[in-house]
Order: C-alpha cells, then sequence, then structure tokens
C-alpha cells in the first residue's frame, strides 16, 4: 500500500485524456507499454474470467490498419467520400501508440455478460491511469469503427466487441481540462 497517498490521488484527481490527434512521440516503449498493460489488467473481474484482450498495433501496422478501415468503411457506408478515407487514414495513423481493447465475454458463463463487459471497461480506464503514471497521455476513442463487425473482424470475432482504441503519446501542448460533472446533481445518499 502506499505510504504518501498525495501521488496517487493527485494523478486520479488530475487525470486527463488527450486528443490522440495532437499527441507526438515519445509514446510508450515496448517495456512501458508492456508495464502499462500490466496493471491495465488489474482490474475488478468477477470470477477471474479475464473477458476482454488488448491487441497492439504496431507503428509497421498502422497502414495495415489504415486499409482495413478504409475498406471497412468502403463497404459498409458507400456513400462515403474521399474526406471520410482521409479521416479514417488520418484515425489510424495518429499518436505515437495504439492499443485497442476487446471486450471478450464468455457466452453462457454464470457471470452475467453484463459484469464481464464491466470489466473490459475498467480495463479500459485503468490503461489510461496507468500511461498518465507513466508520464503519457491516452485518449480513449470509439467512433464507427468500434462498431463495425468487419473491423472488429480484424482483431477477433463475436462475441468479441471493440471496447475502445486506446492512443497513447506526448501531448503536444498541454491537456485542458474540460467541465466536470456537478456533484450535487449526480451524487445522492439513500434514505429509507
Amino acid at each position: 500500500m502506499f505510504n504518501d497517498l498525495a501521488t496517487p490521488l493527485t494523478l486520479l484527481a488530475t487525470r486527463r485524456s488527450g486528443k490522440p490527434r495532437d499527441m507526438i512521440a515519445p509514446g510508450p516503449n515496448d517495456a512501458e507499454l508492456d508495464a502499462i498493460l500490466a496493471i491495465a489488467a488489474r482490474v475488478p473481474d468477477h470470477g477471474k474470467l479475464g473477458p476482454w484482450r488488448f491487441v497492439v498495433v504496431g507503428a509497421d501496422q498502422r497502414e495495415a490498419f489504415a486499409r482495413v478501415l478504409t475498406d471497412a468503411l468502403l463497404a459498409e457506408k458507400p456513400d462515403a467520400g474521399p474526406r471520410d478515407i482521409e479521416a479514417a487514414e488520418q484515425f489510424a495513423n495518429q499518436a505515437p501508440a495504439l492499443v485497442v481493447v476487446l471486450s471478450a465475454p464468455i457466452p453462457g458463463h454464470k457471470i452475467p455478460q453484463w459484469e464481464q463487459e464491466l470489466s473490459a471497461g475498467a480495463a479500459c480506464m485503468q490503461l489510461l491511469n496507468a500511461a498518465t503514471a507513466h508520464g503519457y497521455a491516452g485518449g480513449w476513442l470509439t467512433g464507427w469503427a468500434a462498431y463495425s463487425p468487419r473491423v472488429r473482424d480484424a482483431f477477433g470475432a463475436a462475441p468479441e466487441r471493440i471496447a475502445g482504441f486506446i492512443f497513447l503519446g506526448t501531448p503536444a501542448r498541454p491537456l485542458e481540462e474540460r467541465p466536470r460533472p456537478d456533484l450535487q446533481r449526480t451524487v445522492t445518499r439513500w434514505q429509507v
């Protein structure tokens, strides 16, 4: 356990998402990324199922990923134009590091699928926290590609689903704070 909670609490209280399009090198090296992923795997997981997977898309695979996105885009959205194709290519090539997180529930297991999916979401958030602790920015994106069966099939197969594309790198400029929920509106105290 931490003797001094100031550092972890400060990290949690100040963590912000970075915009992947604004992330530059350096990104985490292989050892750092392995450490980040090991921390990301330390999430609540009822039944110890590990109902998620991490797929690292290396720098040398970004163009292949861009082709997957553009092929899926053209197949699923026939009215897609040059701007859409350019956006898909930019999406694939932003930020120095990319981890695709897949929700990989075990069908028919006694642990409800919803709990397994929540664990995948927790793994995404823990990945962002670990990246922040290593001094990097992280951005968790979804968009149409996360819901595309063709894109999903490039990384896995049903019943897996893409929980998110987690981009990691160094912010090109200071991260901006965004409005946070008003706790007066989002927190209540239950009373019988």
